[in-house]
């Protein structure tokens, strides 16, 4: 499992990205857009509102599951989070409660 939440976190970074960067590169951290573009019909809403509410039930996973594994440095995958998507968030942590579990 361990290999296959490390290719999911690369594909969960790889493809967010190739949809961000251009983004960027036109109009800069420019938030305002970026949330007028993430909502701008009900479909894309649809799927804004759903990355995050994941996100936050994420957050909630990462911090209780984390600290009763003794997991350290839980804070990088809400940086992840925020930085990508829980797309890459999500396997990382995955993948890093796998290698805690085997330890433990």
């Amino acid at each position: 499992m361990k290999i296959l939440y490390l290719l999911l976190a690369v594909l969960g970074a790889v493809l967010p990205l190739s949809q961000l960067i251009p983004f960027l590169m036109t109009h800069g951290l420019d938030l305002k857009l970026f949330f007028t573009f993430l909502l701008s019909n009900s479909v894309s809403g649809f799927f804004g509102m759903d990355v995050i509410v994941s996100s936050l039930v994420l957050w909630l996973f990462v911090f209780s599951e984390g600290r009763r594994l003794g997991m350290r440095r839980l804070w990088v995958y809400v940086a992840c989070n925020l930085a990508v998507g829980v797309s890459l968030a999500l396997p990382l942590f995955l993948l890093f409660r796998e290698r805690a579990l085997t330890k433990g």
